[in-house]
Parts: C-alpha cells; sequence; structure tokens
C-alpha cells in the first residue's frame, strides 16, 4: 500500500486526508494519506523516507513550503519562480518539488465565476504562499496588488515577483476591489486581524483558511455588506494537481466532494 503525507505545523485543521482518501477510494487507488504535525528539524528525514519510498509523496502547509527547497533534487518551473513548494513526488530517483497552489487559486477563483481581469487587490500577509498567488493574479490579468504585513521587512523581497505588487503599511487600507486574508490569522476563533474595513462596501473578501469555514475576518466582511468567500475551492482545485500528479487521475469535482469538506 502507498503512503501519502501532509506535513505542517498546525495541522490538526486540514482536510486534506478526507478529501485525498476519498478520491482514493472512488478510484480505487491501494493507497493511505495522513497528515503529520512537524518540527523544522523533521523535515531532512521525511524527505529522507521519500527517497527510501518510505513515503510515496508529501503535500506541504504552513509553514514548510520554502524550508523544504534545500533538500529536493528538483523543482518544477513554478516551485522555482515562487519558491514555494505543496507537492512532493518521486520520480526515477529524484525528489521533485512543485507548486500547485497557482493552478488552485486560479480555478478556484473562476469555479465561482469571479472575473479578476483590471481588478486592484490587497493582500494580508507575505507568507510563503503569496508568491504563488501574486502569480496566479497576474495571469488573471489583475491592475494591482497591495500588500501588508504585520512585519513590513518581511515583505518586502515579494516585489521581486512582479512589478505591480506594492508594500504598504499594516492598518492602512488602499483603495481595491479584493481583499484576500493570507495570513493565518483565523485558524483560531478569537483571531482578529486589527484592521479598519468599515468603510469598505460591495467589495470581495477572500480568505485563504477554508477550516473554520467561516473565519471572523469573512464575518465582518459580510456584516459590512461584501460578498465573502473561503479558500475551499482553492484547497480542492490544488488538491486535485497533487493528486494528478501522483496517480496520473485527473479525479472529479463535484457536490459530493463539496459536501464532504463542509
Amino acid at each position: 500500500m502507498k503512503k501519502y503525507l501532509v506535513i505542517g505545523n498546525p495541522i490538526e485543521h486540514s482536510l486534506s486526508p478526507q478529501l485525498h482518501n476519498h478520491w482514493i477510494k472512488v478510484n480505487k487507488i491501494d493507497a493511505i494519506y495522513e497528515k503529520r504535525k512537524l518540527e523544522i528539524n523533521d523535515i531532512k528525514k521525511i524527505i529522507t523516507d521519500i527517497k527510501q519510498k518510505k513515503i510515496n509523496g508529501i503535500n506541504v502547509t504552513l509553514p514548510f513550503k520554502k524550508e523544504v527547497i534545500p533538500y529536493l533534487d528538483k523543482l518544477s518551473p513554478d516551485a522555482q519562480n515562487t519558491q514555494s513548494v505543496n507537492t512532493i513526488s518521486l520520480e526515477n530517483g529524484d525528489t521533485v518539488g512543485y507548486n500547485t497552489d497557482i493552478d488552485g487559486f486560479e480555478f478556484g477563483i473562476k469555479s465561482k465565476k469571479f472575473n479578476l481581469k483590471d481588478k486592484q487587490i490587497f493582500m494580508l500577509g507575505a507568507g510563503g504562499v503569496v508568491p504563488s498567488l501574486i502569480c496566479a493574479l497576474n495571469r488573471m490579468k489583475v491592475s494591482s496588488i497591495f500588500v501588508s504585513n504585520r512585519n513590513k521587512e518581511n515583505a518586502m523581497y515579494l516585489k521581486n515577483f512582479s512589478s505591480n505588487v506594492k508594500i504598504i503599511e499594516w492598518g492602512n487600507v488602499p483603495n481595491f476591489d479584493v481583499v484576500i486574508n493570507a495570513t493565518s490569522l483565523g485558524l483560531k476563533g478569537s483571531d482578529d486581524l486589527n484592521i479598519d474595513f468599515q468603510k469598505v462596501k460591495n467589495k470581495l473578501f477572500y480568505d485563504l483558511i477554508y477550516n473554520p469555514k467561516e473565519t471572523n475576518f469573512l464575518k465582518l466582511g459580510k456584516k459590512l455588506g461584501n460578498e465573502t468567500e473561503n479558500g475551499k475551492m482553492m484547497f480542492i482545485y490544488q488538491a486535485l494537481s497533487a493528486f494528478k500528479i501522483w496517480h496520473g487521475i485527473y479525479p472529479n469535482v463535484n457536490n459530493e466532494i463539496i459536501r464532504l469538506l463542509d
């Protein structure tokens, strides 16, 4: 039986096992998918386990999407360009890192019929997934991307990924069409971004977090009269691309899948 994992810290919230094990069962694959909480010092060993075929593939979530890269043999073009890996496979003896977050975000947005062409984007956070979002947003031809991070200096590197990225102070609210929460604030019910959105109406509030399905950020957006969307469809489509890499099959995305994650 083949074995697959999602690794991260925290990891309790991840619904990856439910999704992948459903697709594994439907497609009659002899495999199991589990989640494992790691510390930074565990990464080298887990990559070695892939090389030794003890594990057949890994999904990577916060905060290790960049940290795994030094231990890999090869990177896909998207992973190389963004310096972010969320899927690892073993191919001809080499560990290969992929970035399926780009496709996940783009196809997730399009599945909801959101058209981001020429829109102004306000990004909260500067973590490992943000270069992927910037890449996807530019593929969808947005006009500008404002990025705000609690530590401004830690966001400056993002200017290297696109000429339309502008770094602004945390707490400032620019004119925007879509605001994206790419921070981990929201995984706990008590989390609050402490940004004043009181004058914002008729925009899209998008949270990458999908569990819980309505964070305080989304609740606020809805209360103020804005459209809201969580990261569930991005999560599904990034998983679909990872499943294809590992198993050579594009699994179905249908109402059963969506209800499975509710």
